[in-house]
């Protein structure tokens, strides 16, 4: 069968660079690999004959004598048979995802992000503060500034990856590239490591930082501090430091997004024949008139006393659940005014919920 003409097969022009024959193969290949079509005989005969004209014209001495004298001056040469170059025409695609790549590379990494626990008041997460925290970090090392060798010293390129941190390893006809074993990426060996960071160019310290607390935060809120992580490694960027807000727990108030709850005791005499009780706010005091007859579990609502959130565009409400207390360490006197009080009126008007509960219970026996 009569050979096509090479650049057709691959779909260039006569005048076409190396690099667009390294591409125009590199899409035909990728199409009919018999690994992509394992049933297909047609594609694995169209990948031997792009195979065979990319190792034609893509070496400069066969391309010109092909050039010269077409299909008669090759003698053989390009038998279109195994995979020959494959991995050379695809390992600038796998150095890509690799990392690896044709010159030298050192592996630059960013810097670990921190993480932080606040514990702030409910009056500081309601009204905004600042605050400084001290935290552990790796930084530079001074003494060495970075490099890990012992002063007056240097670094040497690994013996095994040559500098560039990472080795390849053939598997097949791809071609793949790892950090490399004896130098973890650093692409460096040192002979004389730094006393003061024994060669790891990162020193552990602490520092202190102001934080500003907005306004409005809440349990669970998150503050990022920009490059006040971790510095990077090799001279990468440094990681952030989170801030995690977490409320301390309030003696008089719940937080419920940007609302606030408060339980309320009120005297038995108070439930009873009503009047007027003082309760605390984060602005300060209000008073709330308790009707007469009032019971436990009855709700007060104060608008806009609760929290203004930081993504709320107005305050939240105050809450005020009422619990009517029994009296205790009653005195004889006392004792005696409650009997007095049971014995000249415990009917339905005076209790209606227990009453109401007693017919409960005597349906539910069938009474």
């Amino acid at each position: 069968m009569t050979k096509r003409d090479y650049y057709e097969v691959l779909g260039v022009n006569r005048d076409a660079s190396e690099d667009d024959i390294k591409k125009a193969y590199r899409k035909l290949a990728m199409k009919h690999h018999p690994d992509r079509n394992p049933d297909s005989k047609d594609a694995e005969e169209k990948f031997k004959e792009a195979k065979e004209a990319y190792e034609i014209l893509s070496d400069g001495g066969k391309r010109a004598q092909y050039d010269q004298f077409g299909h008669a001056g090759m003698d053989g040469a390009g038998s279109g048979q195994g995979f020959g170059n494959f991995a050379d025409a695809f390992s600038d695609i796998f150095g890509d995802i690799f990392g690896g790549g044709g010159g030298r590379r050192t592996n630059v990494y960013r810097g670990a992000d921190l993480r932080y626990n606040l514990e702030i008041s409910l009056e500081d997460a309601a009204r905004g503060t600042e605050t400084k925290i001290r935290i552990p970090t790796m930084e530079v090392c001074e003494t060495c500034e970075g490099s890990g060798a012992k002063p007056g010293t240097q670094a040497t390129p690994c013996g095994m990856c040559g500098g560039h941190g990472q080795v390849r390893m053939q598997q097949g006809f791809f071609s793949i590239q790892q950090t490399c074993p004896t130098c973890h990426g650093s692409g460096k060996t040192i002979a004389n490591p730094c006393t003061a960071c024994h060669g790891a160019g990162r020193v552990k310290q602490h520092k202190t930082l102001s934080v500003k607390i907005p306004a409005g935060v809440d349990e669970g809120d998150r503050i990022r501090l920009s490059g006040e992580g971790e510095h990077g490694i090799n001279g990468g960027p440094p990681g952030d430091l989170y801030v995690m807000i977490q409320l301390k727990e309030h003696p008089v108030f719940k937080r419920d997004h940007d609302d606030l709850h408060c339980e309320m005791p009120v005297s038995f005499t108070t439930a009873a024949l009503g009047g007027d009780i003082d309760i605390p706010t984060l602005d300060g005091h209000a008073k709330i008139k308790i009707a007469e007859e009032t019971q436990t579990g009855k709700v007060f609502r104060l608008r806009g006393k609760g929290i203004k959130g930081v993504r709320s565009q107005q305050y939240g409400d105050l809450y005020c659940h009422v619990v009517v207390e029994t009296p205790v360490n009653l005195n004889a006197r006392q004792k005696e005014l409650l009997r007095e009080l049971e014995g000249i009126g415990q009917g339905r008007d005076n209790n209606p919920r227990a009453k109401g509960w007693m017919d409960k219970v005597k349906d539910f026996f069938g009474q």
